[in-house]
């Protein structure tokens, strides 16, 4: 076939497709119109879905009557004029292709008025076929009618889902937009019936909670950072805009199954971005289970010209050229918020017979162990623990473990503590009345200031999980250590094919922090020589626990693993974690294991100091609070 120019309507239908995916895409880009035009209340309705009306009316500046025909040819735009422009966009439509696009696929009428004119213009388009603007009586602002979506293009319309499914689309696309507006009122309505009714001049919470759900405010926390300075400096040197950065962290408890529920925004845009929705999940790590997704909204302030918005043809999508800091900003406000909170789910008694709580319930997550009879570990397995640790970290607890052991006689040998008093946290701890349920589960009281007294429970695994991950985390992380190993008198041989060994090359950074010496011992097998003394008086069989790292590593879990000094501490935890998770599940009580009281003390007095106590790594909650007030409640004293 010769080579021929396209007609104008099948250009703009070939960049329909990339632009009007379904309904919702329509409807985001009017909106975001709507919003350029300085719009203070969109009111949207549809039909069917949208496939048969899309009807969106605004009171924004409008259009004259002469440039209507413009507003449907294809790249025109009032919102961008030089290329200068383009590498700092700050407006939300730019691309001058949305009308001519959604007019080559529909039956399109725009009608619209500016505030000088006495009377409104419409334009009507179906297909190629355009009619004159002719006079027509209206308020000030713009109201575009799409009918009949992909009328013209049966191809695609047949792939459309059901109306209620594209009505779910446009609802989303309607509540995400609108809550990065809260100056704006918002009403949509579906074959009739309003759904959304957003009120004008909302602060930013209140929009925030009036789409997320007023049941959910109780568990919603604020958050908010200025930078100071200027991430950089503009070609001539001049400081760019500060970052800055706000949002609302959902509480563990209210996490979902997927991240519907997640809003992040980028100067004004709602935007769909793996860089920050990994910040945001990395935030919650070891405070959800992995197949759970925190509620949050995330919005985020750049200087425009950091920020590159054009590389998606629906402008769904953002380039960050500093991504690494605007990763950091938002993964370390959101956890700072977490970490200031008390997270300890509350338990309630309903009615006369049922324990529940007001989180959801408690599940098995990965890492729990049955409450089931296991071999009680060595009395030395507390004390040897505590002598891993840093002599500065120690506190309190270890130098009144071991004096309480020493003074009963059941650690003789223990060793002083080189920590000086100084040095020593807490000299003083508080005296607890403790009690061991089922060898599982440990209750205290509680008298957590701010709070009302009653009883804490504690799953002794999930907590002194969470207590070895942190020190694992301290000690490889961020003290940037090995952890101490032992050689073992014979190699712990393991299985291992040529290319589970040709794996031990890519890990090896990773085994020498862990303090696990393996090599390779003929063409199918691995000899662990050395392995990290605290897993090897828990109890830790080496072969067990090489063959889960290799089969992690063999799975890609542990290949962007950077354990050099100068690397990315978040980015290194987060290639740790699921190590790091391993190790802790095993080296840490089980549930059926039977404590001391000295044992339990200590279990409690690490809780009081560790981060993020409330849950294990997994997720999974390691406390629940039980308050007076219920207790009296059931014996009916209150």
């Amino acid at each position: 076939m010769p080579i021929r120019k396209l007609s104008p309507l099948l250009v703009n239908q070939i960049a329909a497709g990339e632009v009007i995916e379904r309904p919702a895409s329509v409807v985001k880009e009017l909106i975001e119109n709507c919003l350029d035009a300085g719009a203070t209340r969109i009111d949207i309705a549809i039909e069917e879905g949208g496939l048969k009306l899309i009807r969106i009316a605004d009171d924004g500046h409008g259009i004259p009557a002469e440039e209507l025909p413009l507003a449907l040819t294809q790249h025109a735009t009032s919102k961008l004029e030089t290329a200068e422009q383009l590498a700092a966009i700050e407006t939300l439509g730019f691309r001058g292709e949305a009308l001519a696009s959604i007019a080559s696929v529909s039956r399109l009428r725009l009608s619209s008025r500016t505030p000088d004119n006495d009377s409104g213009h419409i334009i009507e388009q179906a297909g190629d076929e355009i009619t004159p603007p002719r006079p027509a009586a209206m308020a000030p602002g713009t109201v575009i009618e799409v009918r009949d979506l992909f009328f013209n293009t049966p191809a695609r319309r047949k792939f459309m889902r059901t109306a209620a499914t594209e009505f779910g689309h446009i609802a989303d696309t309607v509540n995400r937009t609108a809550m990065v507006h809260p100056a704006v009122g918002f009403t949509f309505t579906h074959n009739g019936r309003k759904s959304i009714d957003l009120p004008p001049n909302d602060d930013q919470r209140q929009r925030c909670v009036n789409i997320l759900g007023k049941e959910l405010e109780p568990a919603l926390l604020e958050f908010e950072h200025h930078d100071t300075r200027p991430i950089e400096n503009d070609a001539e040197g001049q400081p760019l805009q500060p970052a800055s950065i706000w949002g609302l962290a959902g509480e563990p408890s209210i996490a979902r199954s997927s991240s519907k529920f997640q809003y992040l925004c980028v100067n004004g845009r709602p935007v769909k971005d793996r860089n920050l929705a990994h910040a945001v999940k990395e935030a919650y790590r070891g405070l959800i289970a992995p197949d759970k997704q925190p509620v949050a909204v995330v919005f985020v302030e750049l200087d425009p010209t950091l920020v590159d918005v054009n590389v998606h043809p629906t402008k769904a999508e953002v380039r960050f050229t500093k991504p690494s800091s605007v990763h950091g900003l938002a993964l370390s406000q959101v956890r700072q918020r977490l970490l200031a909170t008390d997270l300890v789910p509350d338990a309630s008694l309903k009615g006369s017979g049922g324990w529940g709580l007001g989180v959801g319930g408690l599940g098995q997550g990965k890492g729990d162990t049955p409450a089931a009879p296991i071999a009680t570990p060595t009395p030395n397995a507390f004390v040897d623990y505590f002598k891993q640790m840093d002599p500065k970290q120690k506190g309190f607890v270890y130098e009144e473990v071991k004096r309480e052991m020493v003074e009963t006689d059941m650690f003789a040998d223990a060793e002083p503590s080189a920590a000086p008093a100084s040095e020593i946290r807490n000299p003083q701890p508080e005296v607890r009345d403790i009690l061991q349920f089922h060898n599982s589960y440990v209750v205290t009281h509680d008298n957590t200031p701010g709070r009302e007294p009653g009883l804490i429970i504690v799953d002794q695994h999930a907590l002194h999980e969470r207590i070895m991950f942190e020190e694992f985390r301290q000690r490889i992380l961020v003290a940037g250590g090995n952890l101490e190993s032992q050689r073992l008198l014979m190699p712990a041989v393991v299985d291992a094919d040529a290319k589970r060994q040709s794996l031990l090359d890519n890990v090896k950074p990773l085994l020498t922090r862990l303090g696990i010496e393996a090599e390779p011992l003929g063409p199918s097998a691995v000899g662990v020589q050395a392995f990290p003394s605290l897993l090897f008086e828990r109890g830790v069989d080496p072969i067990a626990f090489m063959n889960e790292l290799l089969d992690k590593a063999e799975a890609g879990d542990l290949s962007s693993t950077d354990l050099r000094p100068e690397a990315d501490v978040d980015t290194a935890e987060a290639a740790l974690h699921e190590v790091l998770d391993m190790m802790s599940c095993k080296a840490a009580v089980k549930a059926g294991d039977k404590l001391s009281d000295t044992e339990l003390a200590a279990l409690l007095a690490k809780r009081d100091e560790i981060e993020r106590s409330s849950s294990c790594p997994h997720g999974r909650p390691t406390t629940v609070r039980l308050t007076l007030k219920d207790l009296e409640k059931q014996f009916h004293r209150a």
